[in-house]
């Protein structure tokens, strides 16, 4: 993980106060993630999670947090902010924002079966139908457009092997999203991140998503593909696992039927997954910032994975 901005027990003396939270007992660093500080935080009232945002800013937030707490109170499984004696789910620790958020019981479950699947499939279906009437919008900050702009930002690091893949697949994703069958799909607030470490488990029961801070406004199928591209493969070669992805597949049709174009979508959003994570890793990789704990993921795992997707293309299971 990276802990960009420490915080200690006496950063937080004072500024726990505004919260009916009592005093802060202890707080541990997490070791996941690479976009923001997060901690484990202890208080008299019980554990929470705090979270100190590093990129994204005070405009962008209230997206997620409103989000996270709309879904919350339909009964979708997710961290509630926790809001101050003022009211406000924003707030500014060491100068940059910050929100505290429940804690889930439970631990990832980082070897999934079937079952791990089929509990994810019904609860992001229910997600997707819960977010249907939320009133807030927000472009996902790591679309095509990114994607556009970052691609010449990293091609000079690649040698000509990835450098090819990743210029034929950008080109490809760039038609795709011009074409009339991914104008068809329905959308709406998605996670666009539910890797097996953003789900928590107490044995096979799901206790709840969380991590909701690539969370965006864009295609339902593209948050499905993300989660199969993770929770469904072979982690060594990035082939699909047949039975944990028609456990999801169907898990979620079974609460949201997929439409006529979700099908037609299904291959091309499958390498959209891919690709999205090879090249932010890519950049991750080649252009890090200074953290304490940080690690930059491999970013071969998503370019084997997209390959996979190209030479085997999946069959359709919904």
């Amino acid at each position: 993980m990276a802990v960009f901005t420490p915080v200690t027990l006496d950063d937080l003396s004072q500024w726990i106060t505004q919260f009916n939270l009592g005093r802060a007992l202890a707080i541990k660093g997490i070791s996941s993630g690479i976009e923001n500080t997060n901690f484990f935080l202890t208080t008299e009232t019980g554990e929470y999670v705090l979270t100190i945002f590093e990129k994204l800013t005070a405009e962008q937030l209230p997206f997620y947090l409103h989000l996270m707490r709309h879904l919350a109170e339909r009964g979708v499984l997710v961290p509630a902010p926790i809001a101050n004696l003022e009211g406000d789910i924003l707030h500014t620790l060491k100068g940059k924002p910050a929100s505290i958020v429940t804690k889930l019981e439970g631990e990832s479950q980082l070897d999934p079966k079937p079952v791990h699947c089929e509990a994810v499939g019904a609860m992001l279906a229910r997600m997707h139908i819960a977010g249907e009437n939320f009133p807030m919008h927000l472009p996902n900050l790591r679309g095509l457009d990114w994607w556009l702009k970052t691609t010449p930002v990293v091609l000079p690091y690649l040698p000509d092997g990835p450098k090819e893949l990743l210029r034929a697949e950008i080109h490809a994703q760039d038609a795709f999203a011009a074409s009339p069958v991914y104008r068809a799909l329905p959308r709406g607030p998605i996670h666009a991140d539910l890797f097996r470490n953003n789900v928590m488990f107490s044995g096979d029961r799901l206790t709840g998503f969380f991590d909701f801070y690539f969370g965006c406004c864009d295609t339902w199928l593209f948050d499905i593909a993300v989660t199969v591209n993770d929770w469904c493969i072979d982690l060594r070669t990035g082939a699909l696992d047949l039975d944990r992805a028609k456990a999801m597949l169907d898990a979620y049709h079974a609460v949201r039927p997929f439409t006529e174009a979700e099908r037609d979508a299904w291959q091309p959003m499958l390498q959209a997954g891919a690709l999205r994570f090879w090249l932010s890793r890519l950049y991750d990789f080649y252009l890090p910032r200074e953290a304490e704990m940080l690690t930059p993921h491999d970013p071969t795992h998503f370019e084997r994975i997209l390959r996979q997707r190209i030479d085997h293309p999946a069959p359709l299971l919904f």
